[in-house]
């Protein structure tokens, strides 16, 4: 299955990032309302886009580590579809997050850290979690690391395997998505490729087409 695109929003304001997105929506799959908006506008970004962008999947970049039901709720209630936990959050939070995802037919991500636990994502697949992201950390790419490791390749996947949606991310570009050839890659996150490019709408073109050519 073709993966679908994610355009990561993580503007300062809503006005910066509505000119971007409403160029690139339209070849856009998912939209992310990124940790720093959401930390920058509160949930009315979630409200406000999912008002401007009905039939668009959103997740709340809240990034999940404790109390698990109220920030759930919060994020649903706003619109959201989907959440995300990080991968520190305790076994109880998560279940939490996911039982409250239940009722709203919402999904749960959790995005994994510098370390990995094969058992821990299987207890996560239990709980009910559907999405993973494996992640190149922007940290560690403003640090000169721009490779994707055998590791980070090899563990899409064994989570791929045991029933998750991986997401990849961590600045992507359209020209270094082969190196997922042939890997059950469920998500691209893109967001500077996108919400910095000169013309939002090519770039998310591009990586439409580099999506299809991957993954055809």
């Amino acid at each position: 299955m073709r993966p679908q695109l994610q355009v990561a929003v993580d503007s300062l304001d809503m006005v910066s990032a509505l000119g971007p997105l409403n160029k690139a929506v339209e070849h856009v799959d998912v939209i992310e309302c990124g940790t720093i908006l959401v930390i920058a506008e509160g949930l009315r970004a979630v409200r406000e886009i999912r008002a401007l962008y009905p039939g668009k999947t959103i997740l709340a970049d809240v990034r999940i580590a404790e109390a698990g039901s109220l920030i759930a709720r919060q994020c649903f209630e706003a619109g959201a579809d989907w959440v995300s936990c990080v991968a520190g959050a305790s076994l109880a939070t998560i279940e939490q997050v996911v039982k409250v995802a239940r009722e709203y037919d919402g999904q749960v991500q959790v995005e994994l850290g510098e370390t990995y636990s094969a058992d821990r994502a299987r207890f996560w697949r239990d709980l009910g979690v559907q999405h993973v992201i494996v992640k190149r950390s922007r940290d560690r790419e403003a640090a000169g690391d721009l490779s994707w490791g055998d590791a980070d390749i090899q563990r899409v996947s064994e989570l791929a395997e045991m029933g998750f949606t991986v997401t990849v991310t961590g600045g992507i570009k359209a020209s270094e998505l082969g190196v997922f050839t042939g890997r059950p890659v469920g998500v691209v996150i893109a967001g500077r490729e996108i919400m910095k490019a000169a013309d939002p709408k090519a770039s998310a073109l591009n990586l439409q087409h580099a999506i299809s050519q991957v993954w055809p």
